[in-house]
């Protein structure tokens, strides 16, 4: 077990709220926010389900790392207490886990929701070229309203 900083244990058993876990590179943020899910969801006294946690990161790769550790330290947990219900339970769960980026939330949120947002359900996301386009051509259409 490592040993927490006093910030990192702050982060860690904090409940009741939300948090964000903000630190340079290296300092430790993935293997907190893994024991803080993971003390979350093995909570003795008032389990949460992990499918029922919003956990969001900047890129696609911190997120599957994010996930791959959960699922680590739960095997870990389970090998140490074979059986254990609720960590079978948290496992199975994971795969349908909201571990993601912001980006992919926003789209999922939006596609769970496109009715009440008033669009199309077909709707899709401009990739960078495609917005790179329409960017210049809006800047060409101003330009030559008002040269």
């Amino acid at each position: 077990m490592p040993q927490w900083t006093e910030a990192q244990q702050d982060a860690i058993d904090a409940r009741g709220r939300n948090i964000i876990v903000s630190a340079a590179a290296g300092s430790g943020k993935t293997a907190v926010l893994v024991e803080r899910v993971v003390r979350i969801i093995t909570d003795e006294n008032h389990p949460v389900d992990i499918d029922k946690l919003l956990i969001v990161t900047f890129t696609n790769a911190a997120a599957a790392e994010m996930k791959a550790r959960i699922s680590a330290r739960m095997e870990e947990l389970l090998r140490q207490s074979p059986g254990k219900r609720q960590l079978m339970r948290q496992l199975t769960l994971l795969s349908s886990a909201k571990i993601c980026t912001i980006d992919s939330f926003c789209l999922n949120l939006a596609r769970e929701n496109f009715f009440t947002l008033g669009i199309s359900q077909d709707f899709s996301v401009l990739d960078d070229s495609e917005a790179q386009i329409i960017a210049d051509n809006a800047l060409d259409t101003v330009l030559d309203v008002f040269y």
